[in-house]
């Protein structure tokens, strides 16, 4: 194979994986630090047959790109803190009424406008829980510029095969590295498009219950009748107040995640086998850890990572094995906030071991020397 090798930033990765993936629209508004995503979509989407639309603003952005995934086109977004925000009631809409899109955030410094141009990772939990209700979200969490380019490949194709709004968290910093890509390398995998609808017209259900839990989506101008609303809704599409059809409806989309969980869920382990400490990181606090681990395996002591790749649903299962082989009774939490991820460790550890927050909210990014100088106070 030849190499295609290219300086990439991970803001213009996230860009290019997409269309690679099959993005053919983008709606966006400018925001530090995400802008790139949008000046890169600008220039490459047309040529190839896609489109490129600057919206008025945030939440026009997010309604466009949901307009045009029901229109049957692979869609995305990109934005920073405060325009997440903005977009929650649609990425709401999206989750409830199960319409395929990707949302790019690369985070900045906040509350509010915050620190436009400092590295976060203050939106850890509003990926999450940022919109109302029991929602079915997916978020990644990429550490380089070749994932953020992989990982924005599958975003595209997981959003399209479960039917699910799926998030790339990205800090300012892996946003704006600049590193040496072999896009050669990075398979395309399998074109994975939405599950439309065939068979006869007559009796179609837009929201059916289906084994895999998801529902064949009607293509516009297929004939299908399909009618989508943000309101709780039966498996005909219109909406219900019947608590049995209620708390069904609700419940098929967070099960639906539990069920393609395996297909969902990524994780990287480092040095864990042995380790006497575990270090749970995301981002560029996980870049950080890994030389943290080569400075205290050279003084004797046992440290490894591991790094949730998919970052909601959380691999928690896979956080318990790695714990449980290696024996480790100390799980350092570096995040640049005042301690999200380190809630979600605590939740999954449920006192196996001991979680201990590491933080940092001044617009500077945890060190290497600031995480191996709380795993020597952790081990000592």
């Amino acid at each position: 194979m030849t190499a295609l090798r290219r300086n990439l930033e991970g803001n213009e990765a996230c860009a290019l994986g997409a269309i690679r993936a099959g993005c053919r629209f983008f709606a966006g508004y400018p925001i530090t630090p995400s802008s790139e995503v949008a000046e890169v979509m600008s220039r490459e989407l047309p040529k190839v047959g896609g489109t490129f639309v600057q919206m008025e603003d945030e939440i026009a952005s997010m309604g466009a790109v949901i307009g045009a995934s029901m229109g049957g086109v692979k869609a995305m977004t990109a934005t920073s803190g405060p325009g997440f925000s903005l977009k929650q009631e649609n990425l709401g809409y999206a989750s409830g009424a199960e319409i395929p899109c990707v949302i790019v955030n690369v985070m900045r410094g906040g509350p509010s406008t915050g620190m436009p141009t400092r590295p976060a990772q203050g939106d850890i939990m509003q990926a999450r829980w940022g919109t109302h209700g029991d929602h079915a979200i997916v978020v990644l969490a990429p550490a380089s510029v070749s994932e953020a380019y992989s990982e924005t490949m599958r975003a595209v194709a997981l959003s399209e095969r479960l039917r699910v709004p799926v998030v790339v968290l990205l800090d300012e910093i892996i946003g704006h590295l600049t590193e040496t890509v072999d896009l050669a390398a990075i398979p395309d995998g399998p074109e994975v498009w939405r599950k439309f609808a065939d068979g006869p017209r007559e009796g179609f259900l837009p929201y059916a219950v289906t084994d895999d839990l998801i529902p064949p989506m009607a293509r516009p101008g297929d004939g299908f009748r399909a009618h989508t609303t943000g309101l709780t809704h039966a498996p005909g599409g219109f909406p219900t107040q019947v608590p049995a059809e209620a708390a069904a409806a609700v419940r098929r989309t967070t099960d639906k995640l539990t069920l393609h969980r395996e297909e969902i869920e990524r994780w990287q382990v480092l040095e864990a086998d042995d380790a006497d400490l575990l270090i749970v990181a995301i981002g560029i606090s996980a870049r950080a850890a890994r030389l943290a681990i080569r400075e205290l395996r050279s003084e004797g002591l046992k440290a490894g990572l591991f790094r949730p790749v998919t970052l909601w649903p959380f691999p928690e299962q896979a956080l318990r094995d790695v714990l449980a082989r290696s024996g480790a009774r100390t799980v350092l939490v570096p995040e640049m906030n005042q301690g999200q991820l380190v809630l979600e460790v605590e939740r999954v550890l449920a006192g196996r071991a001991e979680a201990r927050p590491l933080n940092r909210i001044d617009g500077q990014a945890i060190s290497p020397d600031d995480i191996a100088h709380a795993a020597r106070e952790a081990l000592a």
